[in-house]
């Protein structure tokens, strides 16, 4: 049965996440805000220690965590494994800073593409890299079925053609996989995911984007042209089946999801808690013993952000648990994607609202957490696309049922 209380093997995990976050992540978050496009070198000195968080955790981290089906022998029960040990740990660490998370070696959202649907050779071949996820093209966002790159079989290779843009940490990471279709008129079933080596010929850099937020990381563009990827690093079946269809890129999903909605949930506490320490610096307290219609608007409001946080906490949670323990949870990832992504949007706002002009300076960090906020609600599918999957999932429609 699941429990959602936080596991206490995790304790240690979870207390040096939190240390990572507030004695490296909080003090340098606004110097790479500012300085976007900079490298965060402070982060070079916590790539063991991450590693070591991930060993702790079992066989994945912040980030690297893999939603894998095939049940081991002699395995049963309820198992608190890599996938809740990761989303604890990015809840801390985002609580400090998701731009400086994001920009961490070794766990790119590429990472757990690989540790998801690679099989047993490509995971050692490619373990300890750092490896980016190249999905958007620019006539396609959230549909991701929609995508144009092609690979054709060429030999020993893979020809990939096309453009990826809003690839997170895609300069600095080493590779970088590249969702393309072997055959446009198979539709989904045909899209298949590609490790493609940086400095491989063919694959060039466009340009980095200037964003909103989570400025500390990298957002960059490429192009590919006539870019050949051994046919070794296409990652899970080469086969087109109409049957599985979309699966292995669906996997992929079911465990990023509840990743990005980790990081949410980080970011709202973070907001939160400050928020309550300004306006009880202010004279407003929160009394949880009284009605929330006896005491001040602000209290209010804080206690019905604090609902939305702990909804949006559990169903994280959730979705994890369900992936370790080898349940599909599909439905239960795109179910916490939407909820903490819209909830940390809500709640950063409404705490920038809350604390007036001091929410709205740069003397803290609630406006920049504003601006970090709604980036968690668009990447790995937006608001309307989970949505839309959920949809889907309760009322037992095809996706060519319901758009």
């Amino acid at each position: 049965m699941i429990n959602l209380e936080n596991p206490k093997k995790f304790s240690a995990l979870v207390n040096q996440a939190h240390q990572v976050a507030a004695e490296i992540f909080r003090p340098n978050s606004r110097k790479y805000d500012l300085a976007e496009h900079s490298y965060p070198k402070e982060l070079d000195m916590l790539a063991a220690l991450l590693d070591g968080m991930n060993s702790a955790g079992g066989n994945g981290g912040a980030g690297a965590a893999g939603v894998r089906r095939d049940s081991k022998d002699g395995e049963s029960g309820n198992r608190n494994g890599s996938n809740l040990s990761t989303v604890l740990g990015v809840m801390e660490l985002c609580w400090g800073d998701v731009g400086l998370l994001l920009s961490m070696p070794r766990q790119g959202l590429g990472n757990s593409a690989i540790a998801s649907v690679a099989n047993e050779e490509q995971l050692e071949r490619f373990k300890g890299r750092w490896a980016a996820m190249a999905i958007t093209e620019p006539h396609c966002g959230s549909d991701s079925a929609a995508i144009r790159t092609t690979a054709r079989l060429d030999g020993d290779d893979y020809v990939l053609n096309g453009e990826k843009i809003f690839v997170t940490s895609g300069e600095r990471a080493e590779l970088v996989v590249v969702w393309a279709t072997l055959d446009k008129a198979a539709g989904r079933a045909a899209i298949k995911s590609f490790v493609v080596e940086k400095n491989t010929p063919g694959f060039e850099l466009v340009r980095l984007e200037h964003k909103l937020g989570i400025r500390a990381s990298d957002t960059a563009q490429f192009a590919l042209v006539n870019c050949r990827v051994p046919r070794a690093n296409l990652l899970g079946d080469p086969k087109i089946d109409v049957e599985k269809g979309f699966g292995g890129v669906m996997q992929t999903f079911d465990n990023t999801r509840p990743l990005v909605a980790g990081m949410a949930v980080g970011v709202a506490r973070a907001c939160l808690e400050e928020t309550r320490k300004i306006l009880e610096q202010a004279g407003v307290k929160i009394d949880y013993d009284r009605p929330a219609l006896t005491q001040h608007a602000a209290v209010a409001e804080f206690l019905k952000m604090e609902a939305d946080y702990e909804a949006a906490r559990l169903l994280t949670m959730q979705a994890a648990w369900m992936a370790d323990n080898r349940r599909p949870n599909s439905l239960q990832a795109s179910m916490a994607k939407a909820k903490a992504g819209r909830s940390c949007v809500d709640i950063a706002l409404k705490c920038v609202e809350l604390c007036g002009s001091i929410g709205y300076s740069e003397n803290e960090l609630l406006e920049k957490w504003a601006r970090d906020a709604k980036i968690l609600d668009i990447f790995e599918g937006t608001q309307q696309i989970q949505l839309l999957i959920v949809a889907r999932r309760l009322l037992g429609k095809t996706s060519a049922e319901l758009r």
